[in-house]
């Protein structure tokens, strides 16, 4: 009985991920901390320097993201065309050389809201094309049957970046300035590309299908709209990530001038509240377990959304130690909710998409998910000029509720064990009491 209980022990032991994660993993960490110091640094450069609107913040917010609007779809096609970390590899380079670009512009005098505007975009083009590639090449990376694990360390470095990277960014830009902020972000995408050039997976050359890139498109949003999970995805995100924006879009202006918090202070915020991100994900496989996928994205989407709705509450008057203290707990548990149910959620959408499909799903889901963002940063900017800030952001919040009503009408409630639901040549073994396995079938069944 021993050796028995010694070979299971073994036998469930989870595999070490690989040094080919460890380089992917350290390119993951490296963009996904530059991307929170910029996420800091652009906003307040317009707002510091440029001195810019709550409408310009708004168009500025609608330029990083409307890539993802005009963009997704043809790149989802040219990701299942190509291998696709030479696409990951290029976007780096890319964006670190236009990331100089503001620098240089910012330092001569030069950069007006126009340019900045233009660069933004460019740069979302790229991370188009990154993004929709590094979800697409992971599996290769650590096969099928590791994704949750490895989505899990994935979105656990993302959030521990929003624990630093928001508090180096609001450092440098007080210390020396929003320019030296994102001169920092240069260097991170930099990391990022020499890690991803040091990966030895070997990834096979997609064959042609002889049909053209629009009938290959069609495909991507033909099996999404067929997936009903999928389909509950796309609503979950997109209805969240356009309330969210147009949220935190009014918020940085709101802090810096109503709340009359400087970007020291605002960085700190960010940094102590990404805390409960870190601990979401950390979190995901173990509530996924005890749980079951679909309670937890309940939980999260009402978790997430309720706790944004202390934001219009908080006031200047307060003293500062108080203020701070709520936002942090605010954006702490609003972290925890969105960390958790993206791991899931990315999990299951991986699982039920075949490989040879992947980057053209993973690209429309990004196409209708990231793509509301520049809606809600566009109309969050007008609306907040038009009602003020706190106003602006009270409605935002009203409309994050849409979220907990779409989810729980969906059959994401019912979704029990993620990988049960795995199709195509997506579906792993899996290893659990059989029991357990047909209970979670037939709640599948029946939904």
């Amino acid at each position: 009985m021993k050796d028995y209980e010694a070979i299971s022990a073994r036998r469930y032991r989870p595999p070490r991920l690989g040094a080919d994660f460890a380089r992917f993993w350290t390119a993951q960490g490296a963009s996904a901390v530059g991307g929170q110091i910029s996420e800091l640094a652009v906003p307040l450069l317009a707002v510091l320097v440029l001195h810019a609107s709550a409408s310009d913040v708004g168009l500025l917010g609608a330029a990083r993201w409307v890539p993802f609007l005009v963009l997704a779809l043809p790149l989802g096609v040219l990701v299942d065309r190509c291998r696709r970390r030479p696409i990951l590899i290029a976007s780096d380079f890319t964006r670190a050389v236009l990331t100089v670009g503001v620098v240089v512009l910012a330092f001569s005098g030069s950069l007006t809201l126009p340019v900045l505007v233009l660069l933004v975009c460019l740069l979302g083009a790229f991370t188009v094309a990154f993004e929709v590639g590094y979800q697409s090449f992971l599996p290769t990376v650590v096969g099928r049957e590791h994704l949750e694990r490895a989505n899990g360390r994935l979105q656990a470095t993302a959030s521990a970046a929003e624990v630093g990277g928001p508090g180096l960014g609001g450092f440098l830009i007080q210390a020396l300035s929003a320019p030296w902020a994102l001169l920092a972000h240069a260097v991170t995408y930099l990391v990022s590309a020499f890690s991803l050039l040091g990966i030895a997976a070997t990834e096979r050359l997609p064959e042609r299908s002889g049909r053209s890139a629009l009938r290959d498109l069609g495909d991507g949003l033909r099996f999404v709209g067929r997936d009903r999970y999928l389909v509950s995805l796309v609503g979950f995100a997109g209805i969240y990530n356009l309330f969210a924006q147009w949220v935190m879009v009014l918020f940085t202006v709101h802090a810096v001038r109503e709340l009359n918090l400087t970007a020291g202070q605002l960085g700190l915020v960010f940094s102590l509240g990404a805390i409960g991100a870190v601990l979401g994900a950390a979190a995901a496989p173990s509530s996924v377990r005890r749980f079951g996928g679909g309670p937890v994205m309940v939980a999260c989407a009402a978790v997430e959304c309720v706790a944004l709705a202390a934001l219009p509450v908080a006031d200047a008057s307060w003293p500062v130690p108080v203020l701070i203290a709520v936002l942090v707990t605010v954006f702490a548990v609003n972290g925890a909710g969105t960390s958790l149910s993206s791991v899931v959620a990315l999990t299951l959408r991986q699982l039920r998409t075949p490989d040879h499909l992947l980057g053209r799903v993973n690209a429309t889901m990004r196409w209708l998910s990231y793509g509301v963002i520049a809606i809600g940063a566009a109309v969050g900017g007008i609306v907040g000029e038009s009602v003020g800030t706190r106003a602006g952001i009270a409605l935002g919040c009203a409309g994050t509720l849409l979220t907990v009503v779409w989810v729980v009408a969906s059959p994401l409630r019912r979704v029990g064990d993620p990988r049960l639901l795995a199709t195509h040549d997506a579906a792993p073994t899996v290893l659990r009491p059989p029991s357990a396995a047909a209970s979670a079938v037939d709640e599948e069944t029946s939904s």
